[in-house]
């Protein structure tokens, strides 16, 4: 496989993963912010705008952090690559390139949530912008569930490979944030406002009833991370992420003869996160674990561009 070839998979898997998690992460907002018993208000929204990392992107618009102005910035805004219409451009850019290593199915997915935004409404109402979360959301699956069904050979692997890293950096950012700044100065930790957040933040990850099965306590902020940390069960956990990274890089070892840096970064993460306990975590500090995750993700990304010569 070209290495070009390789590089479009890649990111293909990424740009997918990522608008399919803005989406999620727009939709779960909303929700919080129209049916809480207290609206999150800016500082919900504000919150979105960190997780995915267009803070500056959105203060030099000069825009009140509010639901509409948010919701457009992250959904339909072309002026910044952000947003899940610039997400879809890209992966249906990368898809188009290598057309031929994909399924009718695969390439259909991609297209179709690409043309609901090309079709979509010049007025920016959240009721527009939801529906077009809802499309974005079943053609990413589509998307997902297509690539499962292709040949299992290096085209299906490099798109998996950047799905998982995509989402154990979506995750992680997604983590870190809500235990750091979302909670409203003033409002109690575990009282009413703290409760709709994190389980905003399960339904960001479709975790709602996972949680349920998993923990018979109730919702508690140490079971959450326990969740979205250290259970391998949950496919957008961090555990989940770093085992199938491990995965699919040691398939592309067998099938290219490509092993090197990035195989040893992945398996020394693997072995790290076998020994985490969320408690010891959670004690040391979240927010520094988290902080050097998102480090070794950026360092594992670069890592695999060298490896397979990514242009």
């Amino acid at each position: 496989m070209l290495s070009r070839t390789a590089s479009a998979l890649y990111w293909l898997g990424r740009y997918c993963e990522r608008a399919d998690f803005v989406a999620r992460l727009v939709e779960a907002t909303a929700r919080l912010d129209t049916l809480s018993s207290r609206p999150a208000g800016e500082a919900a929204w504000s919150s979105a705008l960190v997780v995915t990392d267009n803070e500056a992107a959105f203060a030099a618009t000069g825009a009140a952090a509010r639901q509409a102005e948010v919701a457009c910035f992250l959904t339909v805004d072309e002026t910044h690559p952000g947003s899940i219409v610039r997400c879809l451009d890209m992966a249906r850019t990368n898809a188009r390139a290598v057309r031929t290593a994909l399924t009718r199915e695969a390439w259909t997915a991609i297209n179709r949530a690409w043309l609901a935004f090309e079709q979509r409404p010049h007025e920016c109402e959240l009721t527009d912008t939801l529906e077009l979360v809802e499309a974005v959301k079943t053609e990413t699956r589509g998307f997902e569930g297509a690539i499962h069904r292709m040949l299992r050979n290096p085209t299906t692997w490099f798109i998996r490979l950047g799905q998982a890293v995509e989402r154990a950096d979506n995750t992680a950012r997604l983590l870190d944030v809500k235990y750091h700044l979302l909670l409203p100065e003033g409002e109690v930790v575990g009282g009413l406002i703290d409760r709709d957040q994190w389980t905003t933040i399960l339904q960001t990850v479709s975790a709602v009833t996972a949680y349920r099965w998993l923990y018979s306590d109730g919702l508690t902020v140490a079971n959450v991370i326990d969740l979205l940390l250290a259970r391998a069960e949950l496919p957008r956990s961090l555990a989940a992420s770093v085992e199938e990274t491990v995965a699919v890089l040691g398939l592309l070892a067998r099938q290219t003869g490509r092993h090197g840096e990035a195989d040893r970064m992945a398996r020394l993460r693997a072995q790290r996160m076998a020994k985490t306990r969320t408690g010891e975590v959670i004690v040391s500090g979240l927010h520094e674990y988290l902080q050097a995750f998102l480090h070794e993700t950026d360092q594992l990304h670069a890592a695999i561009g060298r490896q397979f010569s990514f242009v």
